[in-house]
């Protein structure tokens, strides 16, 4: 045994260059290895695999070649499904039970386009088939799960194994104490012979010793190895640790309303010392540090019946709206300012707050009885108030809660504890009081992100008890005074401590609102769903006023005004003025009784109301108010519509002859200004006298002659007016381009805009400034109108308006402008980006809103439907009501009825072209001008003028026009382009019944050349940007992939791989110039982008002629039909093609030629700039592979080989990169393999590694390669000679990376036709079938099971990984050659001598032991659970098998292609050592049944090759099956004594003798015994015995001498068993070892003896 472990060989760099030379030059060049191919084999025109080829044209293949099959899986592999795409209309979903639209009707066109815009269908495009593609495949963790359901258990000796402390070894000792050497006779050969007969057999295999021929039982074997087959490897395979996939394009979020975290308030109940008068109450929320009201008000009433009834006179019936207790508030910017204010106020009556506040100060509820006088007065007081002045109220009291104290301590807070939360001792407390009853015992884990302490959504109800009021001060009643207590509040030594409190008790419940609240009214009282009974106490919607902006576009029509009257001064006024109150009212003319009912009541009133009162401040002649006037605003507003202000006096005492309310002045604004709705702060005159006639069109500002003013025209009222509207900007701008628009639809001139009349000659310039203009607009109502905006703006591309008979063309214009707000939207609001850089905001129009105009199926009949916008566009005549589906069919007949017109009838371009005959027009200048120059001409001929253009012809000839600035905005956000020109595309064809169409005439030549020029200057902007602006060209280069692949489903697919090339071409110039990674690596990205199409398969054309002829009827199987033609030559060369990057496989099958190309060119050791995007070019493979793998398209076994005929060059790349693989047999655990001789050559053959390491290349070494030598049973084989040291010469690959490139190939090896496979090994030189060979001895070292021990060992060990970063270090470590890349190989060493023996050695080494921690990449979490380890075991388990399974089918084509070839002997040796191999690693006992099935064929067919040619191999497998009659296992033993019982036969038919195999077993039990520790000697002699029935019951052998032959050497064997067990047992005790060495080794001489 003086051959060494070749791992522990160390040859120089050097050497290993020439080995691979020399080899490579003997063998000449192989078929699958491009880089020798001479061109003679191929077409004589080779293009290098760094160029891409002229693709197939795919439209012309498909129809010049029809499908052979008629229906079925295979069929469906040719051609797209016929309902790839369709387009869908979505009612939305609407939160309330009505939907909101203006009661009015709409009238005016603004209004109808907002509100066609808030109600329409969404309109989706959806590919239907797109869940399939690579960017949602289903291996990741979760899915994974899923088809992991139902695996079987298989079973592993080394899971069954006892530890070495196991009970087994106790039981056995006591056995062999209770027995000295002297107490049995002194040849204890009759006893073991004794226990020998006693022993029980294991079941014999049935038909063992039946002569068949070979062919039988291959077929037997290959028909047991193929039932119950796992379908799919890649669901055993851990997914690819990715963060999510560059590929998928997730579905942005429906838009909708937007709300804050909601916090929901009940008021339960409020109650005071003294009970004398109805107490009216209101909440809100305010922003102490924005200095800013964040809410509407809630008012809410909880007197008792009794005390309402008081104010009976004056309150109509109460509508249900008004008689709520709770309400949702809703908080878009949470922060430590926000309190919750709870304001009171009262029925006015005489005497200041002071006074009427003093009664609730000095009484207490327990003195009732003794004041009872008092009270009666004071209640009966109250009532005259009540009764008088019941319609004023006047301030009263006011508290507020710190709302994060709240929410934080009840987070915190356990059940039924006290939150103490008082300002001072004196004033009481604000007690919390644990609601128990809502939700027990729950501790919160608080999920939110951003500030902590700031989170609404995960807090425990509370109950507050709120027992400290402030009395208002009448001459504080101002916000900012109201500010400056609260800021004091928090303070610990507050001002307002000093004050003395009203005492009473509120009680309100908060807590986060539910998902779906029920009986909740919006701020507009709408119902919201669910709303299952009218009578119910409903919870009102709080409207948020947020603190700062908030970006989300409007979704509900929502038009309300708050009126905020804040101080009057009529400190000049003469006369009496003192209780100044202030009705306000909203007038649509000026007859008083033009007021409208749209003032919303505050509680236990009506809905609505005329007019509205401020509170009262007692004699004071300049109050401040607090007051919020909530009106409902009409949709369309007139010059008349006003809000008109009263002031009166109220005199409180009941005196003669004075009236309840005198007048005192009189102020109003006018809604509308110049056309826009005015809101803002307004300081206003205020008139002695009522307004004159006409006053309302007039602002009060206007001095009006002969009128009287307070102070001399001065502003004396200080009111703010606020508007939450989605009908009115409130941004000029806006305002002013939507105003322009709709004058164009309604053709009225002149326009007034502002204070500027706009005739039609000059409209054509003042639209074009609007539109440019838009830039300048605020960006909050930009957003809030986006949708309208782009609708429009989409609008004036596809219908130029005619403007004073010429047709103005605004293509450029919009495209800038659209540039310009994509552009704006990306830049501030770059939080709502996904990982493309996609601005949500943006995909989600495109996605729901975009639409071509007048294809809405179902909009309404008058008006155009569509984007709105009537057909005055593009008409002289008015003909406002001509119903859109009258343009649609328009359009369809046209385009049916006149066949000579070329390119697409449907854009209107076309019929002027095909009508004038005007020649092919030139670019951009010309194209547009021709418009104007035909209209006149036009109108004669059609009396319309056809001027409907193509939204994505328009885009896409803007966009290739554009230069300068709007180009650079343009690539910034191509991606919204591009996916604004795919929908337009899909609309066009799907509305003009197209998508039916062939492809090659779908659209004109000019837009193909468009989309052409385009992708062409975008691709170099990649190639000559990426150093530059990386971050705009990965989005770009992202962005044009997912262009490409969106058109591959609309348009001539043979074209859209021109533009593939065409992108190809500019990278590869640029990446074989620069040699640089990053632009290799941005161009795997748009490949993997583009090639994640869910017909990716189909697009590669599987089933072209490029393979053996497909059977022409499906029944017959396809195996029987292709065998036929494998005789003529053009066959061969077609076999060759499917196995190479020849040019015919890259052209037909374009897309797998591009990945494989890449893989092929990335691996290559030569091209050592791309050393660290191999992880990337493999996990594209696997990527597309696992894909296919879980395709429900691709499940039948048929179709899937067609899948695999894409991939099987990929075993020939596999190959080549041989040598730079991970070397998994290194760091395998050494469990059961140190046995025997070999186990001491591991280092004994260190120091003379050295001595062989100098220049001259070893024979053996060579030979070794070329596949023909005898190496050690134990040894690696041939080109692993190539130790790593040599091929670290080009850095090799990291464990993950060639794990995954190994499962790959098993997967193609698996899926793909046998025949083609043994066609294809035929053809393979000897080293090339060798190279295989080392291939499969790697794969089963890579996917050798790892026990259940191992999972539980890597647990302990809890390292966590962060997110792929060990991946990328190690890449770069091993990658960089130099003294840190030699202490990680180093490292590596250390492994195999670790002194637990076990690849598990030290935490130190497995930080790089990236293989085996590949199983638990993805797991963020540190321990894991039983469940999960067994979990973890059972897929591995399955893996293992799977994939040896795999392997062991390769090798029985392998066997079968070279049994007939001269070669044979050095190949089947290699077969040999793969088997032994996987033997000897951790198998399945269902994996090695089938295992000895093969072994024992093998040598059945050739013994020759075992008892002459192959010695050690004979040993090594002796070695082998000995261990494994040894197992645990029954079955294992089983299929182990048969297959050794055959070999002894076999050795004996031979030559009458089996002496080979005598010795051999003699050695290899030997060194068993002595060397295995969880060795058990029942099971082997078990086997023994099993062994020797067979020999009984051999009929055909019973005359010879073979019986006996048998016998003796299982005696023998079972001597040698009990001595050394025993020699084992005695390792103490010198003489009685002595001893047993003595008769040991006379024993061993015997069988020595015996065999020669």
């Amino acid at each position: 045994m003086a051959e060494r472990r070749a791992f522990a060989q160390k040859i120089s760099r050097t050497v290993a260059a020439e080995v691979r030379k020399q080899i490579a030059g003997q063998y000449g060049g192989s078929p699958q290895l491009f880089k020798n191919l001479n061109a003679g084999t191929l077409t004589s025109n080779t293009v290098p695999l760094t160029e891409a080829v002229e693709p197939v044209d795919f439209e012309e293949y498909l129809i010049t070649h029809p499908p052979i099959v008629e229906s079925g899986p295979l069929r469906d592999l040719i051609e797209f499904p016929p309902d790839d795409i369709e387009v869908i209309y979505t009612p939305r979903e609407c939160r309330t039970v009505v939907q909101a639209i203006p009661e009015e009707g709409d009238t005016d066109p603004h209004v109808r386009d907002c509100v066609r815009s808030y109600t329409e269908d969404w309109a989706i495009v959806n590919r239907k088939y797109h869940k399939l593609g690579t960017g949602f495949n289903p291996n990741s963790l979760d899915k994974q799960k899923e088809r992991q359901k139902g695996l079987p258990k298989q079973v592993f000796e080394a899971d069954e194994l006892p530890d070495s402390s196991g009970y087994q070894d106790d039981q056995d000792d006591l056995k062999r104490r209770s027995m000295s050497i002297d107490d049995t006779p002194r040849g204890s050969w009759a006893c073991s012979i004794f226990d020998l007969k006693n022993s029980l057999p294991d079941s014999l295999l049935p038909h063992l010793l039946d002569r068949a021929p070979n062919e039988e039982i291959d077929r037997h074997n290959e028909d047991q190895r193929k039932t119950n087959r796992h379908r799919e490897l890649f669901a055993l395979h851990p997914a690819l640790d990715e963060e999510d996939p560059i590929e998928r394009h997730c579905v942005p979020d429906v838009p909708k309303e937007h709300f804050g975290q909601r916090l929901l308030v009940k008021c339960l109940s409020l109650k005071f010392e003294i009970e004398i008068e109805p107490i009216f109450a209101s909440l809100a929320l305010y922003d102490v540090k924005e200095k800013k009201k964040i809410s509407e008000n809630f008012f809410f009433d909880l007197n008792s019946e009794q005390t309402k009834a008081m104010l009976r006179p004056h309150i109509q019936t109460a509508a249900i709206s008004t008689l709520a207790r709770s309400a949702i508030f809703s908080i878009t910017y949470p922060s430590q300012d926000v309190f919750l204010v709870i304001k009171l106020e009262k029925v006015l009556q005489q005497g200041d707050i002071g006074e009427c506040a003093e009664p609730y100060m000095v009484f207490k509820e327990s003195d009732a009885n003794k004041n009872k006088e008092k009270l009666e007065k004071l209640r009966s007081q109250s009532e005259q108030f009540c009764q008088r002045l019941g319609r004023y109220r006047m301030p009263f009291a006011w508290t507020a809660i710190h709302l994060m104290n709240i929410v934080n301590s009840a987070g915190s807070l356990e059940r039924d504890t006290e939150l103490e939360m008082s300002l001072s001792e004196r004033k009481g407390s604000w007690s919390e009081r644990r609601n128990s009853s809502i939700m027990g015992r729950r501790s919160l884990e608080r999920t939110t992100s951003g500030d902590e302490s700031c989170s609404l959504t995960g807090f425990r109800p509370a109950t507050l008890t709120i027992t400290n009021f402030f009395k208002q001060e009448g001459d504080r009643l101002s916000d900012e005074d109201l500010y400056k207590f609260l800021a004091d509040m928090r303070r610990p030594s507050s001002v307002l401590r000093r004050l003395r409190p009203i005492t009473a008790q509120l009680k309100l419940d908060i807590s986060p609102a539910p998902e779906n609240p029920h009986y909740c009214l919006t701020p507009d009282l709408l119902q919201v769903k669910p709303y299952p009974d009218s009578r119910v106490r409903p919870t009102r919607d709080i409207l948020e006023f947020p603190a700062r902006d908030v970006y989300v576009p409007n979704t509900t029509y929502r038009n309300l005004l708050y009126v905020n009257p804040q101080s009057l001064n009529f400190a000049n006024r003469q006369g009496s003025a003192r209780n100044i109150t202030v009705k306000v009212q909203f007038m649509n003319g000026e007859d008083p009784n033009n007021a409208m009912q749209v003032i919303f009541g505050k509680s236990s009133c009506a809905d609505f109301y005329k007019e509205a009162y401020t509170s009262v401040v007692y004699h004071n002649r300049s109050p401040d108010f607090h007051d919020e006037i909530k009106i409902k605003l009409p949709a369309s507003l007139s010059d008349h519509h006003h809000i008109l202000f009263t002031f009166y006096h109220v005199s409180c005492q009941q005196k003669q002859n004075t009236l309840l309310e005198t007048p005192v002045g009189y102020t109003w604004i006018p809604m509308l200004q110049n056309g826009r709705l005015r809101t803002g702060h307004f300081c206003l005159p205020v008139s002695l006298e009522k307004p004159p006639q006409s006053y309302s069109v007039l602002s009060p500002d206007v001095p009006l002659p002969g009128m009287k003013w307070v102070d001399n025209h001065r502003g004396v009222f200080n009111v703010e007016v606020v508007a939450v509207s989605t009908i009115h900007t409130q941004d000029q701008y806006l305002d002013k381009f939507f105003a322009l628009v709709h004058a164009l639809d309604e053709h009225m001139f002149p326009v007034r805009i502002g204070d500027m009349r706009i005739m039609e000659n000059n409209l054509e310039t003042e639209l074009k400034s609007s539109i440019a203009a838009l830039n300048s607009s605020q960006l909050e109502p930009v957003v809030r109108f986006l949708h309208l905006l782009l609708d429009k703006l989409v609008l004036l591309v596809v219908r130029p308006p005619v403007i004073a008979g010429q047709i103005v063309n605004l293509g450029q214009s919009s495209f800038e402008v659209m540039a310009a707000i994509v552009n704006r939207l990306h830049k501030y609001l770059d939080t709502s980006q996904d990982m493309h850089g996609r601005n949500s905001l943006l995909s989600s129009y495109i996605h729901y809103v975009f639409r071509l105009p007048s294809t809405d199926p179902n909009s309404p009949s008058p008006g155009p439907g569509g984007l709105g916008g009537s057909v005055h566009y593009a008409t002289m005549a008015r003909s406002a009501v001509r119903p859109a589906s009258l343009n649609l069919n328009r359009s369809r007949s046209l385009s049916n009825s006149n066949p000579d017109i070329s390119g697409t009838p449907t854009s209107p371009d076309d019929e002027v072209r095909a009508i004038i005959g005007s020649k092919a027009m030139e670019r951009c200048g010309n194209r547009m001008s021709s418009h104007t120059e035909s209209a006149s001409f036009l109108q004669t001929l059609t009396g319309r003028l056809p001027t409907k253009k193509l939204f994505h012809e328009e885009l896409a000839l803007q966009w290739v026009v554009s230069s300068g600035s709007v180009r650079e905005g343009a690539l910034q956000q191509a991606w919204f382009f591009f996916e604004l020109m795919v929908k337009s595309i899909i609309h066009h064809l799907y509305f003009a019944e197209r998508l039916e169409s062939p492809r090659k005439n779908r659209f004109p030549e000019r837009f193909m050349d468009d989309i052409t020029a385009l992708v062409s200057t975008i691709a170099g902007d990649i190639v000559s940007r990426f150093q530059k602006d990386l971050e705009l060209v990965e989005r770009l280069n992202t962005s044009l992939a997912f262009f490409l692949n969106d058109l591959l489903s609309v348009m001539d697919r043979g074209f859209v791989f021109t533009l593939i090339k065409a992108y190809w071409k500019q990278v590869s110039t640029k990446v074989y110039a620069l040699q640089n990674p990053t632009l290799e690596s941005l161009r795997l990205d748009f490949l993997r982008i583009v090639c994640s199409h869910e017909h990716y398969v189909t697009l590669n054309l599987p089933c072209s002629l490029l393979t053996p002829p497909a059977s022409p009827s499906p029944s017959v199987s396809s195996a029987t039909s292709q065998s036929s033609g494998f005789s003529t030559h053009v066959q061969d060369q077609k076999i060759a093609n499917m196995f190479e990057l020849s040019v015919p496989f890259r052209e037909q099958h374009f897309m797998a030629g591009l990945v494989l190309s890449e893989l092929s060119v990335i691996l290559d050791p030569d091209n050592e700039g791309m050393f660290g995007l191999h992880k990337k070019v493999v996990s594209v493979v696997h990527n597309l592979l696992s894909s296919h793998d879980s395709d429900p398209r691709y499940a039948d076994s048929e179709v899937k080989a067609r899948v695999a005929m894409l991939y099987l060059p990929l075993i020939g790349i596999v190959m080549e990169t041989l040598p730079q693989l991970h070397d998994f047999t290194e760091s395998l655990n050494q469990w059961g393999r140190s046995g025997g001789v070999q186990g001491t050559t591991v280092c004994s053959n260190g120091d003379d590694a050295e001595a062989e390491g100098n220049n001259m290349i070893n024979q053996t070494v060579a030979m070794a390669i070329a596949g023909t030598t005898t190496t050690s049973p134990m040894s690696r084989p041939s080109s692993f000679l190539l130790n790593s040291q040599a091929n670290r010469q080009h850095g090799s690959f990291s464990a993950e990376s060639s794990r995954s490139l190994l499962i790959c190939l098993l997967w193609v090896l698996k899926n793909a036709d046998e025949l083609v496979l043994q066609k294809w090994f035929t053809d393979l030189s000897v080293s090339q079938l060798n190279r295989l060979l080392d291939l499969l001895y790697l794969c089963v070292s890579c996917f050798e099971y790892k026990g259940k021990k191992a999972f539980e060992r890597m647990n302990s060990l809890t390292f966590k990984k962060s997110k792929d970063m060990k991946a990328k270090l190690e890449e770069a470590i091993l990658g960089s050659i130099g003294a840190r890349q030699e202490m990680v190989r180093r490292s590596r060493g250390q492994l195999e001598r670790s002194p637990s023996g076990s690849a598990f050695g030290s935490q130190e080494n497995l930080r790089w032991r990236k293989d085996m921690t590949h199983w638990r990449q993805n797991s963020e979490r540190l321990d894991k659970t039983r469940a999960e380890l067994e979990h973890e075991a059972l897929i591995d388990g399955n893996l293992a098998t799977e994939a040896n399974l795999i392997i062991l089918d390769t090798l029985e084509i392998i066997v079968q292609t070279v049994s007939v070839t001269e070669s044979k002997e050095s190949i089947l040796g290699g077969v040999l050592k793969v088997l032994l191999h996987s033997m000897a690693c951790n198998q399945s006992a269902l994996y090695l049944q089938h295992c000895f099935a093969t072994q024992r064929a093998l040598v059945s067919k050739f013994p020759e090759l075992l008892f002459e040619e192959e010695t050690e191999q004979c040993a090594d497998l002796c070695l082998r099956l000995l261990r494994s009659c040894s197992s645990s296992i029954s079955t294992i033993r089983a299929h182990a004594s048969a297959s050794l019982y055959l070999l002894m036969r076999q050795n004996f038919e031979i030559g009458n003798n089996f002496a080979r195999v005598k010795m051999q077993v003699t050695m290899s039990l030997s060194s068993l015994v002595g060397t295995s520790q969880n060795f058990n000697e029942e099971f082997l002699r078990r086997s023994l015995k099993t062994i020797l029935t067979y020999a009984e019951e051999d009929l055909e052998l019973r005359e010879t001498t073979f019986p006996d032959q048998v016998q003796d050497l299982v005696f023998n064997l079972h001597m040698i068993l009990s001595d050394t067990v025993k020699m084992k047992e005695h390792q103490e005790d010198p003489e009685m070892l002595i001893d047993l060495m003595y008769r040991y080794c006379t024993k061993l001489m015997n069988v020595q003896e015996n065999q020669f």
